[in-house]
């Protein structure tokens, strides 16, 4: 089951969506199609459904969910991978296809797959696969720690079982986890639903898939720790990224100040930049210090942690960088950086799952 917030959190949505849903219904007229798009608990639309009836019985409700990215929102408005119409059956379901599939006509003439379905499996769709991509992230970070453990390089096992046509590369990048408003809330909310409908069993192991990714933030801590010989207690520690992930200024449930503020709580004094995430960071964690300019944030430093994989970070010179830093310590949380590179020019460099 979800944790009270979360849930909570999901619950609200769906209040959003009711709360739509009742101011538009007295403006619908026969014949109309109501669209719905959120990401909701399955069996939300069958039930908007039968308020529909009750206030206008001609007109029709279709589930048509999103998949869109944060950053690509409009390409991928323009661009789907795929189109997904939840319809009721019988000729409702024939007016609810027709209508939505001109709307996506520019879409389907570039060949996007349509897929049209009852409105349980159309809401299952989004939470299945971003519970889907959850699992993925955290099986590679599982590995992270058996790599740590035995030596080997999760960069490299990712390569090679990405390799898999079965498998494929995407999203096997061991780091600090995910975050974000969309999967860690959509998980539990998922493994909720699943416990109202008495099939809490089939998710069980979402469970160990949230835990893994939180246990990422707790072990990115210990890994600097270990860097500054055991103790953060007056260390200097500068966070590149607040941002839950690059080209992005959403600091919800962001693994990156989630360290950073653990660290702090640890003793460490910690400067956080970011190139865009910086004033949502001040409204989530006003204690921490922030500073936009990254030469001026590094300034000092004892160990640089990096923990969103913004550009300008991976395209980082070491030899410049250690100008500015007290100590030559460098953490890639996100194994994006060539540890050779950095241990060339005189840095202690430590990964995630990386020898």
């Amino acid at each position: 089951m979800g944790t009270p917030q979360r849930k909570g959190e999901y619950a609200a949505d769906v209040q959003y969506v009711n709360a739509a849903f009742a101011s538009l219904a007295p403006q619908l007229r026969p014949g109309d199609v109501v669209v719905g798009k959120s990401t909701v608990p399955v069996g939300t639309a069958a039930r908007l459904a039968d308020t529909l009836f009750e206030s206008a019985p001609e007109a029709v409700l279709a589930w048509n969910p999103e998949f869109l990215r944060e950053g690509h929102a409009v390409n991928d408005t323009l661009h789907p991978d795929r189109l997904v119409y939840g319809v009721p059956a019988g000729e409702d379901g024939t007016r609810a296809t027709v209508v939505l599939d001109e709307v996506y006509s520019a879409a389907l003439a570039a060949e996007t797959p349509r897929l049209v379905m009852d409105y349980a499996t159309a809401e299952l769709v989004k939470t299945a696969a971003n519970s889907f991509l959850a699992t993925k992230i955290s099986f590679i970070n599982a590995m992270a720690d058996l790599c740590d453990a035995s030596g080997a390089d999760v960069t490299v096992l990712a390569d090679a079982i990405g390799m898999d046509d079965r498998i494929g590369r995407k999203f096997l990048n061991a780091g600090v986890g995910f975050g974000g408003g969309c999967l860690p809330k959509d998980i539990r909310a998922f493994m909720a639903r699943a416990g109202e409908l008495g099939a809490d069993q089939a998710l069980t192991f979402l469970r160990e898939v949230d835990a893994i990714n939180m246990r990422r933030r707790t072990k990115v801590v210990d890994v600097v720790r270990e860097v500054l010989g055991g103790s953060l207690l007056g260390r200097r520690v500068t966070i590149l990224g607040a941002a839950f992930k690059p080209n992005s200024d959403d600091v919800r449930d962001s693994p990156a100040l989630s360290a950073a503020a653990q660290l702090q709580l640890q003793g460490a004094t910690v400067t956080v930049t970011d190139p865009e995430a910086l004033q949502n960071a001040k409204g989530r964690f006003p204690e921490l210090h922030y500073e936009p300019v990254t030469e001026n944030a590094v300034s000092g430093a004892h160990a640089v942690v990096l923990l969103t994989e913004w550009q300008e970070y991976c395209a980082l010179d070491p030899v410049k960088l250690a100008a500015h830093v007290s100590e030559r310590n460098m953490v890639d949380g996100r194994n994006v950086l060539v540890p050779e590179q950095w241990r060339h020019s005189g840095w202690v460099f430590r990964s995630l799952g990386r020898p």
